[in-house]
């Protein structure tokens, strides 16, 4: 058996190629649950994602996986390879291509599920791709988990607050938001590397979180 997309031979029972990543057989879900919360500046390894409006994007049908580029993740480390996938899922739904985006969405939540180990970072970008895919309660396990193992670390309040949102839970979102900003100073000062990666969307939640201080201010509530 063969890679339908590059042509790698693959085991009778491999349900993604160890090659490119494209899906072995199988269907997949038109469309998305909910729109990604996310956006991501700039395309490499590593790459800083910043935060955007909720929306729902068009379904529509799933492009042939063999008008998908295939990208080489052959030579990567499997914690390479699962942060090239993220990456990949974030940048393709920020140019529009939902449907591109949902067609490596499975593999990079894969990709991070095979990991020996999930520090931290890799948490929040599990989080993020269950936001993607309008997972709410997996995006909040991910914030629980972290918050668990360090209390006051900031992307524990940024899943939440969205997890949050995405379930309509306007006032757990609030608190969040609230519990965010009482403890960004401290965190940030702590300089974290994955803060450090992830600066850029840092300052864009910290914006979200005093708009949202400010209209609750504003509101008296």
């Amino acid at each position: 058996m063969n890679c339908h997309s590059c042509g790698a031979p693959l085991a009778a029972t491999a349900r993604f190629c160890h090659k490119c990543g494209a899906q072995v057989g199988g269907t997949h879900t038109s469309g998305w649950r909910a729109g990604l919360p996310w956006g991501v500046a700039g395309a490499a390894v590593g790459a800083l994602i910043t935060l955007i409006a909720l929306r729902t994007a068009p379904r529509s049908r799933l492009p042939a996986p063999s008008m998908l580029p295939a990208p080489d993740i052959s030579q990567m480390s499997p914690e390479e390879r699962a942060t090239r996938l993220y990456n990949r899922v974030m940048t393709l739904h920020t140019q529009g291509k939902a449907d591109s985006a949902e067609f490596f969405l499975p593999m990079a939540l894969q990709a991070y599920a095979m990991l020996p180990a999930l520090d931290v970072d890799a948490r929040y970008h599990i989080g993020v791709l269950d936001l993607t895919s309008g997972n709410a309660a997996a995006a909040l396990a991910q914030a629980d988990t972290i918050r668990r193992a360090v209390p006051t670390h900031l992307f524990a309040f940024m899943l939440r607050a969205r997890g949050l949102e995405l379930e309509r839970d306007t006032a757990g979102a609030r608190r969040a938001y609230r519990d965010f900003l009482t403890h960004e100073a401290a965190e940030r000062t702590r300089q974290r590397p994955e803060y450090g990666e992830h600066a850029e969307n840092l300052d864009a939640f910290h914006r979200q979180a005093t708009a949202a201080a400010a209209a609750k201010a504003t509101r008296g509530g």
